[in-house]
């Protein structure tokens, strides 16, 4: 028995008292569903399996007191197969203790769902635009991109494991000023000449120097403005390439890359999608014309002053770039957006909000602005190839993918972190990575040793499954799938990894304490063989959390 199969019965349970008090002449003004009624594992496990509050919250509007309509709920709830006792305590709290065999079926049900167990439909129907990364292409990804990218991937797994269609999106910034400060860069570097001012240094930039000759060998004997376009055009190319080549590697997979010069040009109608995107906004009523430049009343819906669009030399502005991108997702069908952005990108959100707002939308329902704060990590070098900087891919190369991508998802996006390289190479509990992946090989290597001494899943018996550590372990795979559904909705994939350690540290007390494996020549039986049932569900669970963090399930270690 799963929480949700409890929550319907307690919603039934509520239903049928609700109903009875309206046919005894009775007003009652309650609707409650399934969905209303949360579950919480006791902190104790002597008070049982689930505890609800339900009683403590309707009883009031249900005319009686918390502790006489828990009373009511605890008679019916003895009554279902499944439930071994009930108990009332304190205020009104109904703890509920699930028999052995309906307990541990879920190890069966686990297997029989596969890497299926723990999604759900919470976000079903929800159309979801993630945006996250959205580096210039003027450079190698940085720490900073390298946290953005392994949080914002795992939102979208847990997205897409609650239901959601989720497409994750990447924002080139490819237009603008500092596309031609690149350019320059990278063609002084060919020309042997000192770095432009306000331009980028680094040895990466030589590099690509040195590759965009290999790709245009007569690049030198162009005219200077061809010249300087096509060393920006090729160096552009070869650095979206590497930004692509490092997420890759590190488990991040982007659905659209979208080009900010795609919003810039102009098309058959003579139209831009930044132009298109200003005759909506004015047909909304939001924008006005003031010093010769055009405004958007973004001060409407909470921003600290209007917005620019078009500047007074009509070059339409950063802002106006961002409207059309907006506007453009929710004709692409996502109703939703979320942002992923940095630390230094906390003006946006009332400016992001307030485009929503000037556009139609809902500010409070339609987008939604993540804010990550910064992280460091103790003793990493700066980049030899770009100078300034810590790179994502030499991170990868002293970390490794697991370790980054597991501790970056661990802590919600709002909390400043410090990673200590030294815990994360450990081969110990004290690195939370090893500690999580060690329980799934092990599960992998005591089901090759069950095997071997004649121990397979051809019974099962969940009643045998009553120790108080198997009872633990069962609470907490029941928990499983309400744990990615919070994660989703909250976008916070952190209570993912927290629930794998502690549902990890579960496992090695039940491992102490009960055997799979007979000693010695003692027969098998059929506590042997279900318990193996149990060992396998948990090694099943560990790798469908894993996986929804982007971090490996390895058979061995």
């Amino acid at each position: 028995m799963t929480p949700d199969d409890l929550s319907r019965v307690l919603a039934g349970l509520l239903d049928s008292l609700i109903e009875r008090r309206r046919a005894e002449g009775e007003t009652v003004e309650v609707a409650v569903s399934a969905a209303d009624i949360v579950l919480e594992r006791p902190k104790l496990r002597e008070h049982g399996d689930w505890a609800s509050s339900i009683a403590l919250r309707l009883a009031k509007p249900l005319g009686t007191n918390p502790r006489a309509l828990a009373g009511e709920l605890a008679a019916g709830l003895e009554a279902v197969d499944g439930i071994a006792s009930v108990e009332i305590a304190g205020p009104g709290f109904i703890n509920i203790r699930l028999a052995a065999a309906a307990a541990g079926a879920l190890a069966k049900t686990i297997l029989d769902e596969g890497s299926a167990y723990g999604r759900g439909d919470a976000l079903a129907g929800e159309t979801i635009n993630l945006e996250f990364v959205s580096a210039n292409p003027t450079g190698p990804l940085h720490i900073g991109h390298t946290r953005w990218a392994a949080l914002g991937d795992s939102i979208g797994r847990v997205l897409r494991a609650a239901g959601a269609e989720v497409a994750n999106e990447y924002y080139i910034n490819d237009a603008g000023a500092q596309m031609d400060k690149f350019g320059q860069s990278v063609l002084a570097s060919i020309q042997g000449e000192p770095t432009p001012e306000g331009g980028y240094p680094g040895e990466y930039i030589a590099d690509l120097g040195r590759r965009v000759l290999e790709r245009e060998p007569n690049l030198l004997a162009l005219d200077p403005d061809a010249r300087l376009h096509a060393a920006r055009e090729i160096a552009y190319d070869l650095q979206l390439q590497e930004i692509k080549a490092s997420l890759a590697r590190f488990n991040v997979v982007f659905d659209v890359w979208t080009s900010e010069r795609r919003l810039h040009a102009v098309g058959a109608d003579g139209l831009s999608d930044i132009d298109t995107a200003l005759q909506r906004l004015r047909a909304q009523g939001h924008v006005y014309d003031e010093d010769d430049a055009v405004w958007v009343k973004t001060t409407d819906f909470g921003d600290d002053k209007d917005r620019v669009f078009v500047r007074g030399n009509g070059v339409p502005t950063y802002f106006a770039a961002d409207a059309a991108y907006y506007l453009d997702k929710g004709d692409r069908g996502f109703r939703h957006k979320i942002y992923l952005l940095g630390a230094d990108h906390h003006g946006y959100v009332h400016r992001l909000k307030a485009l929503a707002g000037s556009a139609g939308d809902d500010p409070e329902r339609d987008i939604e602005v993540l804010i990550g704060q910064l992280v460091s990590i103790n003793g990493a070098k700066l980049s030899k190839r770009a100078g300034n900087i810590i790179e994502l891919d030499d991170l990868q190369a002293w970390l490794g993918t697991d370790a980054l991508r597991y501790t970056l998802a661990r802590y919600p996006a709002d909390s400043p972190l410090t990673i200590d390289p030294e815990v994360l190479q450990k081969r110990s509990n004290d690195n939370p990575v090893f500690y999580v992946q060690y329980v799934h090989a092990r599960t992998t290597q005591l089901g090759k040793n069950a095997a071997a001494s004649g121990v397979e899943r051809s019974a099962f018996v969940p009643e045998l499954l009553e120790h108080e550590t198997e009872s633990a372990l069962l609470g907490a795979l029941q928990d499983y799938p309400r744990v990615v559904a919070r994660a989703a909705e909250l976008r916070e994939p952190h209570r993912v990894a927290r629930y794998l350690e502690e549902l990890a540290g579960l496992f090695h007390r039940w491992y102490d304490n009960c055997r799979v494996v007979p000693l010695g020549e003692e027969p098998v039986t059929d506590l042997h063989r279900t318990r193996l049932w149990l060992n396998d569900a948990t090694g099943q669970v560990i790798r469908n959390g894993l996986d929804l963090l982007g971090v490996s399930a390895p058979e061995r270690m």
